[in-house]
């Protein structure tokens, strides 16, 4: 296949990102760190954040040579695997490792700078630490562009297949393994991060705030050091690995459905549907740097204005993307190059409304948190009963929208043509609107990644201002910024989650793709199907599979699948909430313990056993990470085997479902929460230190795992399901016992 100039648009655009994050991140370290004592507490920050990463590779390290040298007999033992599979994996894993280390490395040097340009003035603080999120945003799509053009040019160059449209359908469903190590190691470290950061928070805030009276970031608490770590492991090492696989998996996914869909056209129109995502991701990365650019904003801001003012960079950016796909597709030659890009608008548009649904259900500007607020005044359990009503009606835009984009998608990729949309061709070409909606919900990620990692940048700035005894006026600057983090926090884990649904329905189609390779590198040719007709593998459409498999819902191995994969979703987040609850216990005990026993933490005159604390969250994440992600891997390898390509469908059906509802319900409780002891400690319902402040910060400390653990992880486990599902075709072709 040869390789057009037009390819070239997407490593270049890959090495633009990678250029201006450097640039942000050199401009952010020429910025003053502040005192001395502020330097010291960003040094302790920085060394407990990498002793954490440290200790995580290792064991992410172990469980990827294990898994290598499975797919290692898989591929060169028992051949029922591509050859390249092993390494594809081990690239995915290592780039989405890398993007968080980077991410998290900036985030740790901007948190003083930060505080210290709040010295200055509202939007120098804002200006400093948008620039170090967009760091880790830039990284995000550099890395994950670049790793797919890299893969692109060297299957081009080493499969040798005779057949043209055939060698580009081998390339995407190769490149897509490298999306199982990328969604691998974005599990570990969101499972990993987040319950580390959650132990740490819930002992800072239950002993600190409620028991000693004492502010969360005062440095008289022994666990908030902890807690600042926790910060920069969960929700930036953590969120760029996360949305790493889900950038990288929406872009492949929709380049192997393009493959296929278009291969009964002709091989040019093939290797355009194929090269239609990747410009799409490369010139978002572009507008993204735009976006960057423009958010500013003015002294004596209220939230609305600090949301204006990161919405106008994220909206602006976002109409830009709708405005380029026209040109994109129809400068491409796609055939249905405006239907295909009416589906692109599709993601889009669905993106920004699940951003503001989000906004509105969990800012404390608007009525919904300002009601979580207010149940405080009868105690904790209304303000958790209020939560948790709000996080589940709050599911039901994000719901209806993600329903509406994803028959918008199809429709617009086949014309509206409603009478055959089922026919086998259509369903191909609408499944590959869906992903390219995907690839438009992330192709401004650049920025929307920016806004979300500005948040625990935000948080720690105002930890550090309040522990190294900054003015009131920048305490208010910082606990501004920290309070816009929260929101946008919660509005980047609505589009992971949203991006999650489009692209884990993509994978459903992929997955068929990768049956059809596996069951041709077994040697069988021909599907016999039950009433005796044949036909060549080669040939036969999703249609074709969803009969030979028999794929209906009066298929009991298929409700089985959907039952296990609805169990899944809740059975994670029970694993990973009690693996934050034991975490909790042991940081709330050891933070007593110190209260206890070290004289003088109360008065100021001894400094807590900080390191401690460090090390039991250390600990804790290490060892209770590791069973719930396996079991990720280990069910859809094991339904495979016992259920078969219908109960593996079954599995990702139910699991997409139910996970993506209860990742919502748990994101916006949590934020909610959240910023519901914000907008007490404003001075709102009897303001810091009253019982209301004390019953919204228990509700918190049930909203942390919620919104940084558990719920995030969620979107990540529908991914690597169906990633694993995909992985492993082979496998369950030749050995299933259905």
């Amino acid at each position: 296949m040869i390789i057009d100039n037009l390819f070239w648009v997407v490593p270049i655009a890959s090495l633009i990102a990678l250029g201006f994050a450097y640039y942000f991140f050199k401009q952010m370290m020429k910025e003053d760190e502040g005192t001395d004592t502020m330097k010291k507490i960003a040094l302790y920050v920085r060394k407990g954040a990498m002793s954490y990463l440290k200790q995580q590779y290792k064991v992410v390290g172990i469980v990827f040579l294990v898994l290598l040298v499975l797919f290692a007999i898989l591929a060169f033992g028992l051949k029922v695997q591509n050859e390249w599979t092993p390494f594809a994996f081990l690239t995915g894993g290592f780039f989405s490792g890398l993007a968080g280390f980077f991410g998290m490395k900036t985030a740790t040097y901007a948190s003083a700078r930060t505080a210290n340009a709040a010295k200055n003035s509202l939007n120098h603080g804002l200006k400093v630490a948008f620039r170090s999120g967009a760091v880790m945003g830039l990284v995000v799509v550099g890395l994950a562009v670049l790793d797919i053009s890299l893969w692109y040019l060297v299957l081009n160059y080493f499969i040798d297949e005779p057949d043209a449209s055939h060698k580009l359908i081998i390339i995407t469903t190769t490149m897509l393994t490298f999306g199982m190590g990328a969604s691998t190691q974005a599990l570990f470290a969101r499972v990993g991060g987040g319950i580390y950061t959650k132990a740490a928070d819930v002992g800072a805030d239950l002993v600190g705030k409620v028991e000693a009276g004492i502010p969360e970031d005062d440095p008289r608490n022994p666990a908030t050091i902890a807690d600042n770590v926790g910060d920069n492991v969960g929700d930036v090492a953590g969120i760029g690995a996360d949305l790493y696989e889900s950038y990288a998996g929406s872009i492949l996914a929709t380049a192997a459905l393009g493959a296929s869909a278009f291969a009964l056209v002709n091989v040019e129109m093939q290797y355009k549907a194929i090269l239609a995502p990747m410009l799409i991701a490369a010139v978002g990365i572009v507008l993204s740097i735009f976006g960057i650019f423009i958010v500013r904003t003015k002294e004596g801001a209220t939230m609305k204005d600090l949301l204006r003012s990161l919405g106008m960079g994220v909206n602006v950016s976002s109409l830009l993307i709708a405005l380029s796909t026209f040109g994109i597709l129809y400068f491409l030659g796609l055939q249905n190059w405006l239907g295909i890009s009416f589906s692109v608008i599709s993601g889009l548009v669905a993106g920004i409304i699940i951003g503001q649904s989000t906004e509105y259900y969990t800012s404390h500007s608007y009525n919904p948190t300002r009601k979580v607020s207010e149940s405080s005044q009868t105690g904790p359990a209304t303000v958790i009963i209020s939560g948790v009503g709000l996080g589940m009606i709050s599911t039901a835009i994000p719901v209806i929208t993600i329903s509406i984009a994803i028959l918008m998608a199809f429709l617009c990729a086949i014309n509206f043509d409603v009478k055959h949309m089922l026919d086998a061709q259509n369903i191909q070409l609408g499944l590959y609107g869906i992903g390219i909606a995907a690839v438009g919900m992330l192709s401004t990620l650049g920025i929307t990644l920016a806004t979300d990692a500005y948040g625990p940048i935000a948080d720690n700035a105002g930890g550090n201002a309040e522990m190294s005894h900054l003015g009131p006026e920048v305490r208010k600057r910082t606990d501004a910024l920290d309070a816009l983090g929260n929101t946008t926090a919660a509005t980047g884990k609505g589009f992971a989650i949203g991006s999650a649904a489009l692209t884990a329905l993509a994978l459903l189609a992929s997955y068929i793709e990768e049956i059809k390779i596996g069951l041709m590198r077994l040697g069988e040719n021909v599907l016999t199907f039950a009433n005796g007709e044949t036909i060549e593998t080669s040939k036969a459409t999703i249609v074709d599979f969803m009969n030979y498999y028999q794929v209906t819902l009066m298929n009991p191995i298929v409700l089985v699948g959907i039952f296990i994969g609805a169990m899944m979703a809740f059975l994670f987040s029970g694993l990973t909430m009690n693996a934050v609850g034991r975490a909790a216990q042991k940081m709330v005990e050891e933070v007593r313990r110190q209260f206890r026993e070290i004289k003088g933490i109360m008065e100021g005159e001894a400094e807590p056993d900080y390191a401690r604390c460090v090390e039991i969250s250390t600990r804790g994440a290490q060892i209770e990470m590791i069973f719930p992600s396996l079991l990720a891997i280990i069910i859809p390898i094991v339904t495979g085997l016992l259920l078969g390509v219908a109960g593996v469908l079954g599995l990702l059906a139910g699991g997409l479902s139910a996970g993506f509802v209860l990742a919502i319900f748990m994101a916006n409780s949590g934020g909610a929460w959240d910023n519901a002891k914000k907008y007490i400690e404003e001075g709102n319902f009897g303001g810091k230190g009253s019982d209301n402040h004390k019953a919204a910060v228990t509700g918190d400390t049930v909203g942390d795992p919620f919104k940084d653990t558990s719920g995030p992880s969620l979107n990540i486990l529908i991914k690597l399901m169906s990633m694993v599902s995909i992985v492993m075709a082979g496998v369950t072709v030749a050995f299933s016992l259905f």
